[in-house]
């Protein structure tokens, strides 16, 4: 399980109006493409700023190229993302689920490593 990673600095004021944009352009998205297994979007509050931080799961690094293309280490943006977000980083990262319990590592098909 390949779990990418991908955080963004969204606009004063306009915090659930992005949440409903990554909903409907990101999600949506992450669901339609073959090998996705979920994800969560997660938001903390840091200097009177919201940071968004954005966890998709996936099959394999194969599976991310559907989604993401040639270079699955850029970041991918969609239309309204420049009028919505302040910061927009080049780049995502992918990390390797080695571990996990509960719910959200049994979504992500994790069947634990056994110890």
């Amino acid at each position: 399980m390949i779990v990418r990673e991908w955080r963004g600095r969204v606009r004063p004021g306009r915090l659930q109006e992005y949440l409903a944009y990554q909903h409907e352009q990101g999600l949506n998205g992450y669901a339609a493409t073959p090998g996705n297994r979920g994800a969560l979007v997660l938001v903390a509050e840091q200097g009177g700023a919201s940071v968004v931080t954005v966890l998709s799961f996936w099959e394999s690094r194969a599976a991310i190229h559907g989604f993401a293309g040639d270079d699955i280490e850029v970041a991918r943006y969609y239309p309204r993302d420049a009028e919505l977000l302040t910061e927009m980083p080049p780049d995502v990262r992918h990390y390797q689920l080695a571990d996990g319990v509960g719910a959200v590592a049994a979504g992500a098909g994790w069947r634990g490593n056994g110890a």
